[in-house]
């Protein structure tokens, strides 16, 4: 194999997939990027592709074929060594023994790799046809669930967000037990879903997506799975992820139907003040607590080691007085997703049941609930 390709486009591609490869494995294999060169409509290209078993990312780049073939190149070396090289045209060139050299202008560089042959195979894009989501409704149905996925290892269903495809909406919801994200979009029609489509995607894959939808000017993005994998083709790049198997729980019976008490105060104001009290929360479980009296919000936490902090911020309320305390971490969390602006609506039953956070917004293109265990305090 002996090809050329430009620094800037090879980066580009080894940046969008480096994270992929594990850093610490036991298969060698795993460390390096698969090079295969393919021929098509648009000329010649070479295939990148990089797997951790459980996920695996393939993208190409066009370039000039001397030779065809395919060959192994430790991953992270690569990376770093291209960063490092000055722009201009690359070489890549397979030596005996799976060497393969590398040269660029007056660099000359030879990298020990391993045979193709050993290489894990990836699973195609299945051929029927996907289903097409826009790029900015995924990027912002993940953007506002990914933070409330379980780290939990034990609990596996958890470890996943789910996302729901309808003929005319499409919506991602995510819990970890203490909190749920549902996010939805109405009135987006979805090609290719008949009735309701479920599918639980891992963290790990949808924080690749959120990466690969981040660097891509692509409009749509073509969804697809088989009965072990899901895929997601993003313009010239493929993401694919085991399926995680087993039962979401219930969402539909977490989300409070009474929380007849409700504050609204704006977004920004409410992240600054519990920002400040939290310092003072106790370093375990970041409780705040939420005092909510005749037209004043009372932010406040304390500690044995740190001391105490109030904040208050007026606001409409004319409900009886409630106290409920949160964890700070998950409200800000939620804050964050909405970019701290406009406002939101604070809504609650007692300080006993589950809390309901939303966007105060009734024209809102997205139906966004956050709902919140309260904690002891």
């Amino acid at each position: 194999m002996e090809i050329t390709v430009t620094r800037q486009e090879l980066l580009k591609e080894l940046t969008a997939i480096q994270s992929v490869v594990e850093r610490k494995t036991t298969i060698p294999i795993l460390s390096n990027f698969l090079v295969e060169v393919s021929e098509g409509p648009e000329g010649s290209r070479i295939n990148i592709t990089a797997t951790d078993l459980d996920q695996a990312i393939r993208t190409s780049t066009a370039a000039k074929v001397k030779k065809a073939g395919a060959c192994t190149i430790p991953a992270r070396k690569l990376y770093d060594y291209v960063k490092l090289l000055p722009d201009g045209d690359i070489s890549i060139k397979l030596l005996d023994n799976h060497w393969v050299q590398i040269r660029s202008g007056r660099s000359n560089t030879k990298m020990v790799g391993l045979g193709r042959a050993n290489y894990p195979q990836v699973p195609e894009l299945p051929s029927a046809s996907g289903v097409k989501i826009p790029s900015l409704v995924l990027k912002t149905l993940i953007a506002r669930t990914i933070f409330s996925i379980s780290n939990e290892e034990s609990r596996y269903t958890l470890n996943g967000a789910l996302l729901i495809l309808k003929a005319e909406s499409i919506a991602m919801v995510a819990t970890d037990g203490h909190r749920l994200s549902f996010v939805e979009k109405s009135e987006q029609p979805l090609e290719g879903v008949t009735g309701e489509k479920r599918i639980l995607i891992p963290r790990k894959a949808l924080a690749e997506l959120q990466s690969l939808l981040s660097n891509t000017d692509v409009e749509t993005i073509e969804f697809a799975d088989d009965d072990l994998w899901l895929f997601f083709r993003i313009g010239h790049r493929t993401l694919s992820s085991r399926k995680l198997t087993g039962q979401f729980p219930n969402y539909e019976a977490v989300m409070p139907r009474d929380n007849s008490r409700f504050v609204v105060v704006r977004t920004a104001e409410l992240g600054a003040a519990i920002g400040r009290v939290a310092q003072f929360a106790d370093e375990r479980s970041h409780a705040v607590r939420l005092k909510l009296e005749q037209n004043e919000l009372k932010v406040s936490a304390q500690s044995n080691e740190a001391g105490e902090s109030e904040d208050s911020i007026e606001t409409p309320y004319t409900f009886d007085p409630i106290v409920v305390g949160f964890n700070s971490d998950y409200v800000l969390d939620f804050l964050k997703a909405l970019g701290n602006e406009g406002e939101v609506r604070l809504e609650f039953k007692d300080s006993q049941s589950a809390g309901q956070m939303r966007p105060e917004d009734p024209d809102a293109e997205y139906k966004y609930r956050y709902v919140l265990m309260p904690m002891r305090i």
